[in-house]
């Protein structure tokens, strides 16, 4: 094999290898959109089908700027199924301008003011011996358990929400979306 032969050989086996790489590396879809991670939250949200009703919430609750800003944020971000779910008029009556304080209150009990991978959950998970408080944004505690490898989080009522998609990377934090609405204590 001549040397020009060898070395083109050898860069196209790098160049495959990186490639394979940065395939496996990327952020996933969610709700049928690619997440940039050079991209915030907000950004990103607004693009995928999933979250609309998300999205429509953090408008209503004035937290679009915030979700915005710099972060470091951790947002477990319920899908529009998870919303759907509640009660029957729950959203309709969140999404009211006179509810705009409990709305928040609900939206905030899904932020956490760290980017924590789900590496990072569970390791906290395993060192508190099987669960680990989460302090959110809104004050409420979370309880985070791990089982065959997926996280789940039982909010202040007793309702549980697995995480689905974990570890959507955002310029200013990560999504990790989740099948069921974290309520408060009210």
């Amino acid at each position: 094999m001549s040397k020009t032969a060898f070395r083109t050989l050898a860069v196209a086996t790098v160049l495959s290898a990186t490639a394979a790489v940065t395939v496996f590396a990327a952020n996933p879809k969610v709700g049928g959109a690619a997440m940039y991670e050079d991209k915030n939250i907000v950004e990103n949200a607004v693009n995928s089908k999933d979250h609309t009703t998300l999205v429509a919430a953090v408008k209503a609750a004035g937290l679009v700027e915030t979700l915005q800003g710099k972060g470091p944020f951790t947002v477990f971000a319920p899908t529009n199924e998870a919303f759907a779910a509640l009660p029957k008029g729950t959203v309709e009556t969140l999404l009211k301008p006179e509810n705009k304080a409990q709305l928040t209150k609900v939206l905030t009990c899904h932020v956490v003011a760290v980017s924590a991978m789900s590496t990072a959950i569970e390791k906290m998970i395993k060192d508190d011996k099987g669960t680990h408080d989460v302090k959110t944004v809104g004050g409420c505690i979370l309880k985070a358990k791990e089982s065959m490898g997926k996280i789940t989080l039982t909010d202040e009522t007793g309702g549980v929400s697995n995480v689905t998609i974990a570890d959507v990377k955002q310029s200013n934090g990560v999504i990790h979306v989740v099948d069921k609405v974290l309520l408060p204590k009210m």
